[in-house]
């Protein structure tokens, strides 16, 4: 579709943005859904882990922590994917659809293969950081089951991002949900035994997950080959074998995506260690408001996920007004749910926190903390629908070096002064987490600006990659 012209005839300015608001807000609400079911399975591991034992429960959280930080790069790399085929559909270039996915699934069962062996070979992070004897070979055990999903894992979100890329997340949803209902029997039978299975522990959680994400691996791509959605692509007509070119673009788009999430990762990551040095009851407030935070974070997710989607597809057909509508339609939307998480938080911080605990001094705490979580949701969500707008253009190296620098060289330090020598316990780390926050929300919001205004690079036709 060519780009409206001054001279040329169609809808105005607003119900086109109309438009382009409905239209991310229906890709993007199964695609939250199909987030928060991820984490649904997380939870799942660990309520059955608590249930079994302090010493599983502790296993399941370590294991979970070392799980999580390694997936969210394989994850950053596939990103790739979403942006190339929206790119290609935008252009026309359905045919090129199929040729693409078969690489990206080389690329995926590769990664997939990686992660396979570094969390089976583990046991060394482990004992570097000081994990306890007791709670380091349930850790291993789990992390030694789960990692048989891992090649499956990978091949899902390749699935996953293809059928995203083509404006069509309900799968997403689907699979998501179907798997969280899974695994809650699952792991319950591989973990306590049941008729003729033996009770394996932690090992029988992470052996539940593997089994779990391989049937939803056999589901999608059932679907996808049986789909008259996706018949005409011809995603299975052939083999190919792996090629140079393809990967290495995916891999130069993607690899910066993947560092990007695992730094912003890592940052949560390295706070709670911070805190886990300021003795239980902060540790436990600071697991509450992050637990609270990090669900409200999926509905920016899902809304980036989806304006990734639609900002590379008005980059494919040459529109460069239709990119600026999609990414005001992502901010639109962000801000409206960052509003109401950020009203929810200050309003129920005290409610919520005594439905977690009933020690007053961990809910009180968890409180206030909450308050600092309502506070960065407005960074939070610019900070996300910017890099999912950029992701769109396939803008990523230079993003990285940015979210680098706000997580890791403002953030981090700051907080970490704060909260040690500054002496303002969790209360300085979390500040840390505001300010590493609301500089990569300027910072991106920035380079997309920039970007939009300077005249974007838009693909040369025929070209699958577009910009970069």
């Amino acid at each position: 579709m060519p780009p409206a012209s001054a001279g040329t005839a169609g809808p105005g300015p607003r119900p086109r943005f109309r438009s382009e608001l409905a239209g991310t807000a229906r890709l993007a609400w199964p695609v939250v859904l199909g987030q928060l079911s991820a984490m649904g399975m997380t939870v799942v591991n660990t309520v059955l882990a608590g249930r079994h034992g302090g010493d599983t429960l502790a296993a399941v959280a370590v294991g979970s922590a070392v799980w999580s930080l390694v997936v969210l790069s394989m994850i950053g790399v596939l990103l790739a994917l979403p942006p190339s085929v929206s790119q290609l559909l935008g252009a026309g270039r359905r045919d090129a659809v199929a040729p693409l996915f078969r690489q990206a699934a080389w690329l995926a069962l590769a990664a997939g293969l990686v992660l396979l062996v570094l969390a089976r070979g583990s046991g060394w992070l482990l004992v570097a950081i000081g994990i306890t004897p007791e709670v380091q070979d349930g850790a291993v055990a789990y992390l030694g089951g789960i990692a048989w999903g891992a090649p499956a894992m990978a091949l899902y979100f390749c699935c996953r991002y293809l059928s995203e890329g083509l404006h069509w997340t309900l799968p997403t949803m689907v699979f998501g949900l179907a798997g969280l209902l899974l695994l809650g029997p699952a792991g319950y039978a591989l973990l306590f035994g049941a008729g003729p299975l033996p009770a394996l522990g932690a090992s029988g959680l992470g052996l539940a997950t593997a089994l779990v994400l391989w049937l939803q691996l056999a589901a999608f791509l059932a679907y996808l080959a049986c789909s008259r959605r996706f018949a005409d692509l011809g995603l299975f007509a052939r083999l190919e074998p792996p090629r140079r070119a393809p990967i290495a673009e995916l891999l130069r788009v993607g690899v910066p995506m993947g560092v990007t999430v695992m730094m912003e990762g890592s940052l949560f990551v390295a706070a709670a260690l911070v805190i886990g040095t300021m003795g239980a009851a902060a540790v436990a407030a600071h697991q509450i408001a992050m637990n609270l935070a990090a669900v409200a974070y999926m509905l920016p997710l899902g809304i980036a996920m989806a304006t990734t989607v639609r900002v590379g597809h008005a980059l494919g057909r040459g529109d460069p007004g239709g990119v600026g509508r999609a990414a005001a339609a992502g901010y639109a939307l962000t801000g409206g749910t960052q509003a109401l998480s950020a009203a929810a938080l200050l309003a129920f911080a005290g409610p919520i926190a005594r439905l977690y605990t009933s020690d007053l001094e961990v809910s009180a705490l968890a409180a206030s903390l909450m308050g600092l979580a309502a506070l960065f949701q407005l960074s939070d969500g610019v900070q996300v629908a910017s890099a999912g707008a950029l992701r769109g253009l396939k803008d990523t190296r230079v993003p990285m070096l940015m979210t680098v620098l706000a997580y890791w060289g403002v953030g981090m330090p700051v907080g970490w002064w704060l909260a040690l020598p500054g002496g303002f316990g969790p209360h300085g780390m979390w500040w840390g987490l505001v300010l590493g926050l609301t500089l990569a929300a300027v910072l991106l919001a920035m380079r997309f600006r920039r970007l939009l205004a300077g005249g974007l690079p838009l693909p040369p036709a025929g070209s699958p990659h577009g910009a970069a």
